[in-house]
């Protein structure tokens, strides 16, 4: 390995002969001071050596830059290929020149689209060929449209409660149809519920501890927009109850009768009532609406007033409209990642008055920056069983009511007669019907119009006219004026039912409320019990029902003969033995007068 041939000796041999200078310098010093050693050659062969030498040069710096070209663009694809793989490099804008997007389609709560809306665009600017449209829709007409199986053109629906799945269910099977296959996934947003009052109320609730026991303790003026429409009206509604049920068996009952008088139909017409309200009064609704309140009417602004007992959060959850996949696989993966968009852009739900699916705080005006006290509302189903005692308080009824002023109704009842507690209780049940509802009094007992046994007092009209309620107001405080005679039961009633099936109204409940303390006495003859209640079976019409709701007063009360008008009219019987049941018993009679005959 240490040897060499002759020739690698003589390619080390260094050039002999004189040197050769060019322009100053030595041929075997380069100008620039390094030093170049040439091969060995004459002086001929050595100047051509020296001529070819800087084309030899000037190509490989070409060969060098072109190779660095290379290598460049062949990184730059690898990071271009690899990116596009796994993160698109083109913006959407791009994306959409070279292809058809695919068409995401939402419908949400006008209470949260336009956030949804504000986020969708974000989705589409990052994500390539896609395109999602929000429209705005009220929860209950995108609820009743799945329900009848109607198409809502949407593959995703934000409604403001999770209680619309039931809801739905319960429709489509009273239509005897196929329930929805939309799919209810995890909330996007949530907001609790709060008692809002205009700003300048602060001081009348300054210091106070308003809780849910507010609503029935009648001391403050509570609007609730109508819970049919709104989810969180309708798990405030459920907060209610479980208040009220703490106190007795029909203080809920009274407690949705005496919200009932005043149903906004929508949050803004709430706050729009509170601001013109004589006293200070509080809307039941949620944060969100509050920040949305202030931020859309700055000369009205409002104040969340957080419930000292604690507060329910209300959700929005993700609902997929086809179920769990859509038959595209392209598109399901674009409906995960819209969700997962929608559920992590908490900033632009922030900026609407939304805090996260987990409560997480933000800062708005009128409301306070730390998540309150709150819990879960109530399932679903259970939700939906209290719309139905709110539907049965709050519908529209047509009622006569026909008062027993037979001489036994002058009785002692616990110190007082029983005409006189009874004019108590029917002005209290007054003052807890809704203005929209129309009512009529009549009086019997034995020759109140010649032989006739019946006298009417006031005919059936609108409480909402003054004169009218005054009136009827009028009656039910001058009844003990009026006690006289036997008890000319069976003929009233037959007159009282035909009387309210020749006005029927199909918007309303029509029915006969008949309140007496004692059995059928009437010395000019009339109907027996068989042919009342005969008459009674032919006059019903499954149609047109006009149900007699009966109501004893007293131990003396005929019950059997009752309960069989009751039954021929798909009616029902209560029974108030004790003065002070009578209240209640007519609290009662008012809140299941639609069930029948199916309440529970």
């Amino acid at each position: 390995m240490g040897r060499h041939s002759n020739n690698d000796r003589s390619r080390r041999r260094r050039p002999i002969g004189p040197s050769r200078v060019q322009n100053g310098t030595s041929a075997s010093e380069p100008a620039n001071g390094s030093r170049e050693v040439h091969p060995t050659a004459s002086d001929a062969t050595f100047e051509a050596y020296a001529a070819r030498q800087p084309a030899k040069r000037k190509r490989g710096r070409l060969w060098f830059i072109a190779g660095g070209v290379v290598l460049v663009l062949i990184v730059t694809g690898c990071v271009a290929w690899t990116k596009n793989v796994f993160n698109p490099v083109l913006p959407a804008a791009a994306w959409a020149q070279t292809c058809t997007p695919t068409q995401l389609r939402v419908v949400a709560d006008p209470s949260i689209a336009a956030a949804l809306r504000a986020s969708a665009k974000g989705f589409d600017a990052t994500t390539p060929c896609v395109h999602t449209s929000v429209t705005s829709q009220k929860s209950a007409d995108t609820a009743s449209a799945l329900a009848v199986g109607g198409d809502i053109k949407a593959d995703v629906w934000i409604p403001d409660s999770p209680a619309w799945e039931p809801r739905m269910q319960v429709l489509s099977w009273s239509l005897i149809r196929r329930a929805p296959v939309a799919e209810f996934g995890r909330s996007i947003a949530s907001s609790p519920l709060v008692f809002a009052t205009p700003s300048k109320n602060a001081d009348a609730f300054d210091g106070s501890s308003l809780n849910w026991n507010t609503i029935g303790d009648g001391d403050t003026p509570v609007l609730l927009p109508e819970p049919a429409q709104n989810g969180s009206s309708l798990a405030a509604l459920a907060e209610i109850k479980a208040t009220a049920d703490s106190r007795d068996d029909l203080a809920f009952s009274r407690d949705m009768i005496e919200l009932s008088k005043t149903i906004p139909a929508t949050v803004p017409d709430a706050f729009a009532d509170a601001e013109r309200a004589s006293a200070p009064t509080v809307v039941v609704t949620t944060e969100q609406s509050v920040v949305a309140q202030n931020e859309s009417s700055p000369s009205h602004q409002f104040f969340a007033l957080y419930p000292s007992d604690g507060t329910v959060s209300v959700s929005y959850p993700y609902v997929r409209v086809a179920g769990t996949t859509t038959g595209d696989a392209t598109k399901d993966q674009l409906i995960s990642a819209l969700e997962r968009q929608f559920r992590s852009d908490s900033r632009t739900l922030a900026r609407a008055g939304f805090r996260t699916a987990d409560g997480e705080g933000f800062a708005a005006k009128g409301v306070v920056a730390n998540p309150p006290k709150t819990s879960a509302a109530l399932d679903g189903g259970a939700q939906v069983g209290i719309l139905e005692s709110w539907s049965s308080i709050t519908v529209r009824s047509r009622m006569l009511v026909v008062v027993d002023t037979s001489g036994s109704m002058d009785e002692d009842a616990d110190g007082r007669s029983r005409i006189d507690v009874f004019e108590d209780a029917a002005s209290g049940m007054l003052q807890l019907l809704p203005p929209q509802t129309e009512m009529g009094v009549w009086t019997f007992s034995t020759d109140q119009s010649g032989t006739q046994p019946w006298a009417q007092r006031s005919p059936i009209a609108s409480l909402d006219d003054p004169a009218h309620a005054s009136d009827v107001s009028q009656v039910f405080g001058s009844l003990s004026t009026m006690v006289a005679g036997d008890t000319g039961l069976y003929d009233t009633v037959l007159a009282a039912v035909k009387d309210v099936k020749q006005g029927y109204d199909p918007h309303r409940i029509n029915y006969v409320l008949v309140v007496t303390d004692g059995r059928n006495e009437n010395p000019a003859g009339g109907l027996s019990l068989t042919s009342l209640v005969s008459q009674l079976k032919a006059l019903n019409d499954p149609k047109k029902p006009v149900p007699v709701i009966m109501v004893g007063m007293g131990p003396d009360t005929d019950v059997s003969a009752m309960s069989q008008i009751a039954n021929a009219t798909v009616g029902a019987v209560y029974t108030a033995e004790q003065p002070q049941d009578i209240t209640n018993v007519l609290v009662d009679a008012l809140q299941q007068r639609t069930c029948r005959p199916y309440c529970s």
